[in-house]
């Protein structure tokens, strides 16, 4: 049986995957599936650059601000909820577009997910309790000691998959990194997947990320920041870590001038932006027959229409 086909767009942050999307489902008639697990946070429309309420009028879009900060979204719940999503748009008639910068939440879609174990509240609290009291670079230490293979994957600034390491570790007695090199627990989805990569040089991408922030600033992220943590929260929940939140935190905390806060956060989102890029290089979405790459960052629909839109739309009828 023929299956159905979806479209991956994927890159590195502020490449120009949303205005790539909306064009296409505009053009095409499809669904923008959010495939960015900082999207999908309710409390947090402006520092992950949503799209706009004008936006989400021109064409449907899913998954963005659907799950609350005050738990975190895993991998599992986003596969499901995107399929769901996915098997809805097909009921309508509709093609799926999922867009994002999360390479696991792809890559969960076209490979599967490796069953993982349940783990008991006093190994996850204990992660939390090392967390705050001794840091990430300290939890790292710990983990490096205990399961070398999973902490060299991880930074040791990554508090959040450092916890989620620890805590695997401490309730099974074998490292993450094992669990996930087991063979998938859920296979491929059921779909035909083509891909559209979009890799713009790093000179682009640091000029865009400048301009962004300055954006989100008069857009009130400083308001959101402030929002968010009179939610009084758990600082390891992801939200909590999301780009921009602990700078402009620090702000409101007069630990921060608004343009120390600026300079660091640029400078989080632009290394950001190269591991998210390497990621997506070296790990297959599609066949390469069935993937795009475009080099060059998107800017506007006007440059889609003159320029890029011809030869993507080109390149999905002979894929389809």
């Amino acid at each position: 049986m023929e299956q159905p086909e979806a479209l991956l767009i994927a890159g590195p942050t502020a490449s120009g995957k949303s205005a790539l999307a909306l064009a296409l489902a505009r053009r095409l008639g499809g669904v923008v599936i959010n495939a960015d697990s900082m999207q999908v946070y309710r409390e947090l429309r402006v520092l992950t650059a949503r799209p706009t309420p004008e936006e989400e009028v021109m064409a449907p879009h899913a998954l963005y601000g659907v799950h609350p900060a005050a738990r975190a979204a895993s991998v599992a719940w986003w596969r499901d909820a995107a399929l769901a999503e996915m098997a809805k748009a097909r009921r309508a008639g509709l093609l799926p577009i999922l867009c994002g910068g999360t390479g696991l939440y792809f890559r969960s879609l076209t490979h599967g997910l490796s069953e993982m174990p349940p783990v008991p509240d006093w190994a996850r609290e204990e992660a939390r309790r090392l967390l705050a009291e001794d840091g990430p670079a300290a939890l790292h230490a710990r983990l490096a000691a205990a399961d070398p293979e999973s902490a060299a994957r991880l930074r040791p600034s990554d508090s959040q998959r450092l916890a989620r390491a620890w805590e695997v570790w401490r309730a099974t007695g074998r490292g993450i990194a094992r669990w996930q090199a087991d063979a998938p627990a859920t296979g491929p989805a059921p779909y035909a997947f083509r891909a559209v990569l979009i890799d713009p040089p790093r000179d682009a991408l640091r000029e865009a990320i400048g301009v962004r922030w300055a954006a989100m600033l008069r857009a009130g992220a400083m308001d959101e920041v402030r929002a968010l943590r009179a939610l009084e929260l758990d600082p390891a929940l992801p939200a909590m870590r999301a780009h921009g939140v602990p700078e402009l935190s620090a702000v409101l905390e007069g630990r921060l001038s608004p343009e120390e806060a600026g300079r660091r956060a640029t400078l989080a989102v632009g290394q950001y932006t190269k591991r998210q890029a390497t990621w997506f290089r070296h790990q297959t979405l599609a066949a390469p027959s069935l993937t795009h790459i475009i080099n060059a960052r998107i800017v506007d629909d006007e440059q889609l229409s003159e320029c890029q839109m011809p030869q993507i739309i080109s390149f999905i009828k002979l894929a389809g």
